[in-house]
């Protein structure tokens, strides 16, 4: 089991991250290339966020629309090696489209390649249209994760896993090598239901909740989260807390729906209510997200950690 609270930087601060496009025609406009996302990457580090996070899918599907998303850990390992200093992760990785073993083999690399800065984000996925895409179970994703995640923490931070289960199997399974920085990658689980709570307080450092643009329904999450660490006889206050933020610039496309919109005083007001709330990383979600509507935000970002 975790034993909590696994996470880079000073015990107590709030830091902030971004989530980078990676998808055709979404906050983006057309579609990022890897020079764009790169130099995104670099604006954000540049204006002093601490953290790059990318989707993890294959394709966003509607009634009458398709949009494909570029392959998340390739990209991740390229910005790690790139770009220095911040911590980057997938928010979130499925782990039904990787077997577990893979998962934390990329892990252990991408942890070699960035220098210990990579936090492993995991969930159970939640678009159907991607799993019948490529042929993947799509239910029970709770019951297969259940599994995945005790052989990929096995893996990570022993080193070796011995499981048996209905979906997955790890036979005297070892990560070897491993990288430079140590054993101790954080995992971070990105959901709110009941079961992954208990699975988030038994193997993860840190939980996920997102998309917000306000605080709305926030407390409810935080109570059932502690409640789950409680039963198991967890202190609730070594699960490091994380909130995916929604917000609207200039130029807003709708493609993040239900943002905050506000002055750069009342954003760091909207960021510091998630502070208060318990938050030590809020992911930002911007919309649009360019070079210029990333660079527009820079005196919030200089405002929030002047005051952190």
């Amino acid at each position: 089991m975790a034993s909590g609270g696994v996470w880079p930087g000073p015990v107590g601060a709030t830091t902030l991250g971004v989530m980078l496009p990676v998808s055709e025609r979404h906050v983006f406009g057309g579609t990022p290339q890897y020079s764009d996302i790169l130099v995104l990457g670099s604006i954000a580090r540049e204006i002093g966020m601490s953290g790059l996070w990318i989707a993890d899918h294959f394709t966003y599907t509607a009634k009458s629309d398709q949009r494909g998303s570029w392959e998340a850990w390739t990209l991740i390992a390229a910005l790690a090696a790139a770009i220095p200093d911040v911590t980057i992760g997938p928010m979130v990785a499925c782990t039904a489209y990787r077997n577990p073993g893979v998962i934390a083999k990329m892990t252990e690399m991408i942890q070699d390649i960035s220098g210990g800065r990579f936090i492993l984000g995991l969930g159970a996925g939640w678009h159907k249209p991607e799993y019948d895409q490529f042929g993947l179970p799509f239910e029970p994703r709770v019951s297969r994760f259940e599994e995945a995640i005790q052989i990929i923490h096995g893996l990570i931070r022993e080193g070796k896993s011995d499981f048996q289960g209905r979906y997955y199997q790890a036979r005297s399974a070892v990560n070897l090598p491993r990288a430079a920085s140590g054993p101790a990658t954080p995992i971070m689980i990105g959901s709110s239901g009941d079961r992954m709570f208990g699975l988030l307080a038994k193997y993860a450092d840190a939980w996920n909740t997102g998309w917000y643009g306000s605080t709305d329904g926030i407390a409810g999450k935080i109570a059932k989260l502690d409640a789950a660490c409680v039963a198991i006889g967890r202190d609730p206050v070594t699960v490091v807390r994380t909130a995916g933020l929604a917000i609207a610039q200039d130029g807003y496309t709708g493609n993040r729906s239900n943002p905050f919109r506000g002055s750069v005083d009342e954003t760091v007001a909207f960021l510091r209510e998630f502070q208060t709330l318990g938050f030590r990383h809020l992911c930002i979600g911007l919309d649009p997200f360019t070079p210029e509507s990333l660079r527009a935000f820079a005196p919030v970002v200089a405002r929030f950690n002047a005051t952190t």
